[in-house]
């Protein structure tokens, strides 16, 4: 099996369209039916082993708590309530219209009183049509589905790793359906101050300083391939000219501000895949950090993203 297949966008890109709204559809639903978290923690999907989940959300008024599963190996959307009702049905052969009736008809009959409350594309380019009446997009193929769901697999446990390489406050490894992308988030003490013409979304997932650290599979605005990412916030004087690893990442300029970029065609056939990204990771991170000026007790000293590093206590 290819751990890193070939994805360029150009070779699914209307099936990434198709299912990018899917996506959206389940997770406004998910954001209208959780409990709230700090920076939106609440709001995107977790992989399983099989796709990714919207985790339990409720209760809702009349105590249902319910979970959806888009699974990518059968190919299925499944809703699942806690007293085991539930129901699915077929992933393929639906438009955006299509899907949001069948999803919306499937909580309607298992009893679940939860509907997104702006049922239309967030930030996409027909962000006015409600997906009810969205017949454009209708591709799904499964084959590049599940080569996207391999990806997003691989990305995540490299993210895990990342992630224990740091002990101060760090978010979960999540993928985020509004921007169809994958990160972990590292954070620092310091209040951010904000303007009052801020909305308050940003104004809570920034509140502190962060440095997030991704994958994204490429659209036509930011990057048009599959990329690692790395971003700092508020950005530092002076990030963009900070060295970076390997020799193919780079930074460039992303509304104003600047990302440390590494193309997954670059890395993802190397003959240590894995170790490449983390180090682009760190490096993005330690040029970040530094110039921010974030404490350097919060990272771990014993070099936890390398695996081999690891010793079991006796107790355990």
């Amino acid at each position: 099996m290819e751990l890193f297949p070939a994805l360029p966008r150009e070779s699914w890109e209307a099936t990434k369209e198709t299912l990018h709204r899917f996506l959206q559809i389940v997770g406004k639903t998910r954001l209208a039916a959780s409990v709230r978290r700090n920076h939106w923690w609440n709001v995107p999907f977790h992989l399983t082993g099989e796709g990714i989940t919207t985790r339990p959300s409720g209760p809702l008024a009349d105590g249902t708590v319910f979970t959806v599963d888009f699974d990518f190996t059968a190919h299925r959307l499944r809703v699942l309530t806690l007293d085991g009702r539930k129901a699915s049905f077929s992933l393929e052969r639906l438009s955006v219209g299509d899907f949001y009736r069948r999803f919306t008809g499937t909580l309607t009959y298992l009893g679940i009183n939860a509907l997104p409350e702006h049922p239309c594309p967030f930030d996409l380019p027909d962000a006015s049509r409600p997906f009810a009446e969205d017949d454009e997009h209708a591709t799904y193929d499964p084959a590049a589905v599940n080569r996207y769901w391999t990806v997003l697999t691989q990305v995540m446990l490299v993210l895990e790793q990342y992630a224990a390489g740091y002990s101060g406050k760090t978010s979960p490894v999540h993928h985020f359906w509004h921007t169809f992308d994958i990160a972990v988030t590292r954070f620092s003490d310091r209040h951010v101050a904000q303007g009052p013409s801020v909305d308050p979304v940003t104004r809570e997932a920034y509140s502190r300083e962060v440095i997030s650290s991704g994958f994204w599979f490429g659209d036509e605005r930011s990057y048009p391939e599959p990329a690692f990412y790395s971003y700092t916030a508020p950005e530092p004087e002076g990030l963009e000219r900070q060295p970076l690893e390997p020799e193919a990442a780079r930074w460039t300029e992303s509304n104003g501000s600047h990302l440390a970029l590494l193309p997954y065609d670059d890395v993802r056939t190397s003959p240590d895949a894995r170790a490449e990204i983390l180090r682009f990771y760190d490096s993005a991170f330690a040029a970040g950090a530094r110039l921010a000026g974030w404490p350097p007790d919060q990272l771990c000293q014993d070099g936890v993203t390398d695996p081999q590093s690891w010793v079991a206590p006796r107790t355990l």
